[in-house]
């Protein structure tokens, strides 16, 4: 039986767990969470970690290798983490935890090692569509911003590959959204929008003010003061978070200005995914990750998003067998680590 260490590291908390391998099966031994800027680096918190396992009696044996999911760039097994002064170095963490083999994964890869170790209760299936095992994984998911990325079978094993498609240019469909573009150009003074700009939880925001500013809707007290106050807090800390009030809003039909914001990031989020799917056909299955789709769950399930997924000209008929799944797990990237620690 084998021990391994996996983390989730983000800038505001970081989860650790310590898993045993029974015959190819991934069992959680002991999991923690900690407030990432509680610690000068991740070193003293995973020696916290152990020594709270140890003390619990849920550490059996010493484990041998690591995975940690980083909420950032990854290069040659390093990190720099944005919202930390933490510089990450595999084998650094290797030796000072004594370690046989740290991995540093982007977050984003390690939920595309996830998908793969979902039950069925993890997952919403929006549109079974017709499984092809042979073929390929892809994943989006739109949270602080928007990642995109694929699974290759490769024989009995998967191979995951991030990359930075959030990033690709937001494509209008309608009149409306040829106004958002141009909206969000002369707003902030840009020669190009992406799409991580629209379909994210800033996006939401800047939906928002979009069909604010162009008179839309009626603009409700509430949720305004919410709005206007993090806009007064531009630059600084932010002490609210308009994106959930929005769509909270929507779901509950309180709001006009917040249906009709949610129904354009629905169909922008729907279109993009089509995108993906164009350029990768997974028959293996399209997986809809990230904190807003499972948060959002009914204003995903309506024909909105489908319908912009879809919505692909002559090559319409050939997105129609293409799963698509809603994960509705927060923890996927975690699993995914613990997954990612299991096979090195």
């Amino acid at each position: 039986m084998g021990y391994f260490l996996a983390g989730d590291i983000g800038g505001t908390k970081t989860i650790l767990r310590l898993v045993a391998s029974e015959q190819e099966t991934l069992v959680t031994c002991y999991e923690q969470e900690y407030v990432s800027k509680q610690f000068p680096d991740l070193v003293p918190m995973v020696q916290a970690f152990l020594q709270a396992a140890q003390d619990a009696n849920s550490l059996p044996g010493p484990p041998t290798q690591a995975c940690f999911a980083i909420a950032g760039p990854v290069v040659d097994n390093t990190s720099n983490l944005t919202n930390l002064t933490w510089n990450l170095d595999g084998d650094r963490l290797a030796q000072a935890l004594n370690l046989k083999t740290v991995e540093l994964i982007n977050d984003f890869e390690a939920i595309g090692y996830g998908i793969l170790g979902l039950d069925g209760d993890d997952i919403h299936i929006l549109r079974p569509g017709v499984i092809d095992v042979t073929a390929p994984v892809a994943i989006i998911g739109a949270g602080t911003g928007l990642g995109q990325g694929f699974v290759i079978p490769v024989g009995q094993r998967f191979q995951v590959f991030p990359s930075e498609g959030g990033h690709a240019d937001f494509a209008p469909r309608s009149e409306l959204d040829f106004q958002l573009l141009k909206y969000l150009l002369d707003k902030h003074q840009i020669a190009r929008v992406s799409v991580e700009r629209v379909v994210s939880g800033q996006g939401i925001i800047a939906i928002y003010q979009f069909l604010r500013d162009r008179g839309m809707a009626q603009e409700s007290p509430d949720l305004g003061e919410i709005v206007k106050t993090w806009e007064r807090e531009a630059g600084r800390a932010k002490s609210v978070d308009p994106a959930a009030a929005i769509s909270q809003a929507a779901l509950k039909s309180q709001d006009s200005l917040a249906v009709q914001t949610m129904d354009l990031f629905a169909g922008a989020y729907g279109a993009e995914a089509g995108n993906l799917a164009l350029k990768l056909l997974p028959y293996g299955g399209l997986y809809v990750a990230g904190g807003i789709a499972a948060k959002n769950l009914p204003l995903l399930t309506n024909d909105i998003f489908l319908d912009a997924f879809s919505h692909k000209g002559r090559l319409s008929k050939l997105l129609e067998d293409i799963p698509v799944r809603i994960v509705l797990n927060p923890q996927v990237g975690l699993i995914g680590a613990a997954r990612r620690a299991a096979e090195l």
